[in-house]
């Protein structure tokens, strides 16, 4: 293999939540400000684990991450690729590849190379499917795709090319229920699709991960084992019980007739709102202090919900981090 990226398993930290950036640009990309070199010391300040260097349509700085990536920071080769009705990233792609982004929906081709990178073992990604701009709406069926980028960059701004992240993350939840009864749910994920100083990290996905690898990550995130934080400051457990099971973020609980606990504790985000989420929409809210730690319970069972998530949000509404599912058999 290439030396240009190392996955690196970091002594002490083999099973365990890692936090990562996997919608990056560098200089190579359209609009990028910064070297990788840049980017990866921006990830570690902010409290990264990992980043997907995700270039437009190239992989020009494959060749380059070997000396930013360290027992530290691990590297994922990956690319943003544009196509002309929605773009999607293609994560844990070979050393040199590139995936052709030059179709539309119409062209009836988007499957031939979501299966080229399922080949190499890769992800693939919708990427902020309600972009304001030419390309950016997300125009192709989710089938296919095994993660929805439901928060890219601030959860909300005023600059005309920010993407609609309530939308995005409304279709996502809108369709959960459905999928899981279908067997096959698409995971959230959420990327701060970086191209300037000070953007890298936010938000960012935080996965559990056997060892800090491409592949453990990459498992983590096709499993739904995650979730996502607007910061690094924001720190979150989730957990359902019922009886003696016992179930986490992107796990399946059967608890059959038996009574649901939902437990969920925040730290990082002060006088934030907590809420549960199910296929009735949301069904409980409760606030924190002023000191932005605390503890939320929830009861529930198998025969309301078919899942649920959560939702942590700033007092005056943005997002600070909101979980995959755990689903209820």
């Amino acid at each position: 293999m290439p030396s240009a990226v190392r996955a690196v398993r970091v002594a002490g930290r083999e099973d365990g939540w890692y936090r990562g950036d996997c919608h990056v640009h560098s200089v190579s990309s359209n609009g990028g400000e910064l070297t990788p070199e840049r980017l990866a010391d921006e990830a570690r300040a902010a409290g990264l684990d990992f980043l997907a260097a995700t270039e437009h349509n190239n992989a020009d700085t494959h060749g380059t991450w070997g000396r930013c990536a360290g027992d530290d920071l691990l590297v994922v080769l990956g690319q943003e690729v544009t196509t002309r009705t929605g773009h999607w990233l293609a994560l844990g792609v070979r050393y040199g590849q590139v995936v052709d982004w030059r179709y539309g929906v119409r062209d009836e081709v988007v499957d031939r190379w979501l299966a080229e990178v399922h080949r190499g073992g890769g992800l693939c990604v919708v990427a902020h499917p309600h972009a304001p701009y030419d390309s950016g709406t997300f125009l192709y069926p989710y089938q296919g795709f095994d993660v929805v980028e439901v928060w890219n960059g601030p959860w909300s701004s005023d600059l005309p090319w920010q993407a609609d992240n309530e939308a995005a993350l409304a279709e996502w939840g809108r369709g959960l229920g459905e999928d899981i009864r279908q067997g096959g749910w698409r995971p959230a994920m959420g990327n701060s699709d970086a191209h300037l100083s000070g953007q890298i990290g936010v938000p960012h996905t935080v996965v559990r991960a056997g060892e800090l690898s491409t592949g453990a990550v990459l498992a983590g995130i096709r499993a739904g084992r995650s979730w996502i934080a607007g910061s690094a400051a924001v720190e979150l457990s989730f957990e359902v019980s019922a009886g003696a099971q016992r179930a986490g973020v992107g796990g399946q609980l059967e608890c059959r007739d038996e009574p649901v606990a939902a437990r969920v504790g925040v730290r990082g985000v002060p006088s934030g709102v907590v809420s549960f989420h199910t296929g009735r929409g949301k069904v409980h809210a409760a606030s924190l202090p002023g000191a932005g730690a605390g503890t939320v319970e929830w009861r529930t069972g198998a025969a309301e919900s078919a899942f649920v998530r959560v939702e942590v949000r700033h007092p005056g509404g943005d997002m600070a981090a909101l979980t995959n599912p755990v689903v209820l058999l």
